[in-house]
């Protein structure tokens, strides 16, 4: 005998009520999806937790968990992993190793971007990461399945989302292949990635008309994240200003940094005081200053010594701190990686160090910059 109650309505509804609070949910539409969407379906049996002694990721069970304790994870305002490495959570046997490849992101962080779109009736919207498909199952509520497009790269991820989909009688258009792509056939009104690029994928500005919004993090090499919400005018150009926060994906799979060996610096190359230190790598805007400025390198080492590495070129700039306190830099190969970083980060220090909110994108067809402040500012070309 079933008595008809939904355990988890409550905890929907305090979650709703906990990201009110917070100033992330605040349109009836929303909230109605954030009701009436149960998460525990897109979780599955499954999740990741990472063990920071060990670097390894360990397996939550719903079976050993049992339902409350599973549904009190479930509603948390936290992103759970579900697969690591190209393995499911629930396929694991034991502890795994390596960069997670899906997860359900936070309800915050989701909830908070949808309000950014500003949805309105009738719209077409296009999702670049369906992932567990939790998100998009929150636009088919609030749009109507019928005017929503999700793609996503993996196709067992793929599979398993469009299957909690229909288990609650959402079918909306669901493509399995690279969001870089988009999702041609018709304009879309609004698009949203879950996942991050290192630029504005071209295909995109083709796919939508005048008055169209995307929604997109920007990432690089560097690790650095910044999320702009764009405008499309009536040329085909999306501009608009980095949002306020911190918020960040993983980064879309054909955007990864290729895979490099151990870096080892040539002896000799003369060495300089330098103003900018390591540290600014540890922070949230000076890394992506940092990263406008060398958008092919990557970081290796930490700490009081390391540098940048150009994967195009295999130029280094090796940073290390000096015995009187300060910094000292050398390099080698033909892209003087740290004299580009100085001058990013001293165009961002005179502006007052500000957060990357202070920034702007303009995305055309013909190329993409990042600016400071205003259009006519400083501008960094993105790697297009």
């Amino acid at each position: 005998m079933t008595t008809g109650v939904d355990p988890g309505a409550a905890l929907r509804r305090s979650l709703a009520d906990r990201l009110a609070a917070d100033g992330r949910l605040h349109s009836d539409g929303w909230r109605a999806a954030v009701e009436a969407v149960p998460r525990e379906v897109f979780l599955g049996d499954a999740v990741y937790r990472m063990d920071a002694d060990t670097d390894t990721w360990s397996v939550l069970r719903r079976s050993e968990i049992g339902e409350p304790g599973w549904l009190d994870l479930v509603y948390r305002d936290e992103t759970w992993v579900t697969q690591v490495g190209g393995v499911d959570a629930v396929d694991a046997f034991d502890r795994v190793a390596g960069a997670p490849t899906s997860s359900s992101s936070l309800p915050g962080l989701v909830v908070g971007m949808l309000e950014d779109l500003d949805v309105r009736d009738g719209q077409d919207l296009l999702e670049i990461g369906t992932g567990t498909g939790y998100s998009t199952a929150l636009m088919c509520h609030r749009a109507g399945a019928g005017q929503v497009t999700s793609v996503e790269v993996d196709p067992g991820t793929a599979a398993r989302a469009r299957t909690a989909l229909a288990a609650l009688g959402y079918e909306p258009d669901l493509r399995v292949g690279d969001g870089f792509g988009g999702a041609g056939g018709r304009d879309h009104d609004r698009i949203i990635a879950t996942c991050a690029f290192r630029y504005v994928p071209p295909p995109w500005l083709y796919q939508v008309d005048t008055g169209a919004k995307i929604l997109v993090t920007l990432s690089g090499w560097l690790h650095a994240n910044a999320q702009v919400l764009l405008d499309v005018d009536d040329e085909g150009t999306a501009s608009g200003r980095f949002l306020p926060g911190f918020r960040s994906f993983m980064m879309a799979r054909s955007h990864q940094p290729p895979p490099r060996g151990p870096v080892f610096f040539p002896s000799g190359a003369p060495e300089r005081d330098t103003p900018v230190g390591l540290d600014v790598l540890d922070d949230w805007t000076g890394v992506f200053v940092a990263q406008l400025a060398a958008p092919s390198a990557v970081r290796y080492g930490m700490g009081s010594e390391g540098g940048l590495l150009d994967v195009s070129t295999g130029s280094q700039a090796r940073v290390r701190v000096s015995e009187g306190g300060g910094w000292r830099v050398a390099q080698h190969g033909p892209v003087r990686l740290w004299d580009a970083v100085e001058e990013a980060v001293a165009v961002w220090r005179d502006a007052g160090s500000p957060h990357a909110s202070a920034f702007g994108l303009t995305a055309a067809p013909g190329g993409q910059r990042v600016w400071l402040e205003t259009p006519d500012g400083p501008s960094w070309r993105l790697p297009v």
